[in-house]
């Protein structure tokens, strides 16, 4: 039986992982993937991706497993294959892709702040990554590097047939009878400030014992004890500190 690997969600590190999985939303991290490589018994893998990207770095490491991998690597563009998920796509030694579905490519982009010797130097840091970035696409597609650098400049977006026209893609696969329709191609990527509340929350979670709830007597004043729930939007939200 063929192992599949799902890219859906936000393309995260190892280490915040366990944030999208606490909160329930898909997701996609270098040791799901080597994990699934680990227990692959047929030589085959089919990569599945619907996602708008995430971490850059995350998506090189899986690029490279999959890269590395011995066997078969078919990819299925279902939906969206955008940013970090596109490089993820670049290792398919067959790339299909649905005629409903996208890819996009950017060029890499971060926050910072510091004087102009920190941006100098992250600035040349950006740089570099794109450079690396183009690696990945100029191997599947073997375009000039500078004519993929303004594609990624121009935010540029692929239709299936443009994208196999380009390269980025090898088959236009058979289109679903019925393809989902949604009004957002944004992928909910968490801020390091949301993850590290999130952290804190998680290890109280985990400390907490069942015994020791206490209800909130009734026809009073004092506010019931915030749901689980209602923390992590909370947190999400920028209303708790």
């Amino acid at each position: 039986m063929m192992t599949k690997i799902n890219v859906k969600g936000a393309v995260v590190s190892n280490n915040d992982a366990d944030i999208y999985d606490w909160l329930g939303y898909d997701y996609a991290s270098p040791r799901q993937v080597e994990s699934a490589l680990d227990n692959d018994t047929d030589g085959q893998i089919q990569v599945d991706i619907n996602s708008g990207g995430g971490s850059v770095f995350a998506a090189s490491e899986i690029y490279s497993l999959l890269s590395a991998y011995s066997g078969k690597v078919t990819v299925n563009i279902q939906g969206l294959a955008a940013s970090a998920a596109s490089v993820i796509a670049m290792a398919g030694d067959e790339v299909n892709i649905s005629p409903t579905a996208q890819m996009m490519i950017h060029k890499a982009s971060t926050l910072t702040m510091g004087n102009a010797d920190d941006l100098a130097h992250d600035s040349k840091m950006m740089d570099s990554t794109d450079q690396s970035i183009v690696n990945a696409y100029e191997a599947k597609t073997g375009m000039n590097r500078d004519d993929i650098l303004q594609m990624m400049s121009n935010e540029t977006w692929m239709t299936a047939q443009e994208a196999v026209d380009k390269g980025f893609a090898d088959n236009i696969s058979a289109g679903s009878k019925t393809p989902q329709v949604v009004n957002a191609v944004g992928t909910p990527l968490i801020s390091s400030d949301a993850i590290a509340k999130i952290k804190t929350l998680m290890a109280k979670a985990r400390d907490a014992k069942p015994e020791n709830k206490v209800e909130t007597p009734k026809n009073t004043d004092a506010k019931p004890t915030p749901s689980l729930k209602d923390e992590k939007l909370a947190i999400l939200l920028g209303k708790k500190e």
